[in-house]
């Protein structure tokens, strides 16, 4: 561990809600870095990172430098940070770690400290415009009005989807947290949203129009079936996804909508021969990974998500599934749990606890099969599996990093 990396995570838990003028002010120091490049801002409940992910690959088979940066990491906290998906070295973060440490003795004169996230938000921003990005894929951390990110001005925002998550801090509704999300939409730009739930697609609509903006929904003006999207200029057929699961289908959607407008907005040329490998050879790490034969991980860290997944379990024809669960006591894991037993009663559902922070154990398991250790029961599964049976590894994406960790050592 390098020493920023040590100071970042002195800072772990400092996380500020009070608006973004110390983050402006950061920005401002070192000389608005957020500026210097074209962004795609992405936020939504869930999809963020898939949807990031097949972007990556669109524009960067058609030989653009884009820039990534997402959250959480799945292995290193350089893996945030990537440039055509290679992470930020050792020696860039280190060394653009300092200039932001310098940059703060200036800001605590009148600011309090930087937390975790910004001062990862600011090493990227920094790194991308030294490397001179085409563009920036940018996720927001939380919700979206007031999340470090939103000292950007997105040429393009979108809204991947809304959901219940995080109410603590974007509120109890559908449309308190849509109206967070919206936030990121800047007047005379574009968005793109997905398939929203009524009252959060009404909030994105009065958004949009109060500020002038050209707003494509997914099921309105562009759409994915049948393994062929379409919108008013374009029909792709045939395509293949790299990233398993039906919804992806929804992600793709918008990774190719905010790609085909933001190419004809700057003007570039595409060959759209590229297109179908570029979503067929797309990866995202934790998210209906197979990562050995016949064990999946997914971080499935809210009842959106954990929806999506069932899905797909549920079409494993044949097969007999089996699910290891690791999630944090701050978040709903007994709703989630509620809704396992309910939707999957012939799945066999074990609980367990992993290294990260104050995760769930015996206690809050209840009638739930328990163990303490992921590692061994992942190895007796391994060891006593037939070709039928399957085992899903979800939860927290902080369990999820570190059963693949595990499963990458062995």
């Amino acid at each position: 561990m390098n020493e920023i990396e040590k100071w970042l995570n002195g800072r772990i838990g400092l996380n500020f809600r009070s608006g973004l003028e110390r983050m402006q002010r950061a920005v401002d120091l070192l000389g608005n870095p957020e500026g210097a490049y074209p962004v795609i801002h992405v936020t939504g409940t869930n999809g963020k990172g898939s949807t990031i992910a097949f972007m990556r690959n669109l524009f960067a088979d058609q030989g653009k430098k884009v820039a990534s940066f997402t959250s959480p990491h799945m292995v290193s906290v350089h893996d945030r940070i990537c440039i055509n998906g290679l992470p930020i070295s050792d020696t860039d973060f280190v060394r653009l770690g300092r200039q932001i440490q310098e940059m703060e003795s200036e800001l605590v004169k009148t600011h309090d400290q930087l937390s975790y996230f910004e001062i990862l938000t600011l090493l990227a921003f920094l790194y991308f415009r030294e490397e001179q990005v085409d563009l920036a894929l940018i996720e927001v951390g939380i919700g979206g009005l007031l999340d470090t990110t939103n000292v950007l001005d997105g040429q393009v925002a979108v809204v991947t989807s809304v959901g219940l998550d995080h109410q603590e801090t974007l509120g109890q509704t559908l449309t308190a947290i849509a109206e967070q999300k919206a936030g990121i939409f800047k007047k005379g730009r574009s968005a793109i949203i997905g398939p929203l739930p009524e009252e959060a697609c009404r909030v994105c609509e009065q958004r949009a129009a109060s500020l002038n903006l050209d707003l494509y929904e997914y099921g309105r003006d562009f759409w994915f079936s049948d393994r062929s999207f379409k919108n008013k200029d374009q029909l792709l057929s045939h395509l293949v996804l790299g990233l398993q699961g039906a919804y992806q289908e929804e992600n793709a959607a918008l990774a190719l909508q905010a790609f085909l407008l933001f190419v004809k907005q700057m003007d570039w040329e595409i060959d759209f021969s590229l297109l179908p490998s570029s979503l067929q050879k797309t990866h995202w790490a934790g998210r209906l990974e197979e990562i050995s034969p016949n064990i999946y991980l997914d971080g499935a860290h809210n009842l959106p998500a954990l929806s999506r997944l069932v899905e797909f379990i549920k079409g494993q024809k044949g097969k007999t599934c089996s699910l290891l669960f690791g999630a944090l006591k701050r978040k709903d894991y007994s709703g989630m749990l509620a809704y396992l037993q309910e939707a999957l009663p012939e799945v066999q559902v074990t609980v367990t606890s992993f290294d990260y922070g104050e995760s769930v154990g015996q206690a809050e398991a209840a009638d739930f099969e328990y163990v303490a250790d992921y590692r061994a029961f992942i190895e007796n599964f391994k060891q006593e599996q037939t070709a039928d049976q399957v085992l899903f590894v979800t939860g927290s994406l902080y369990f999820i990093a570190e059963v693949r960790a595990y499963l990458q050592s062995v």
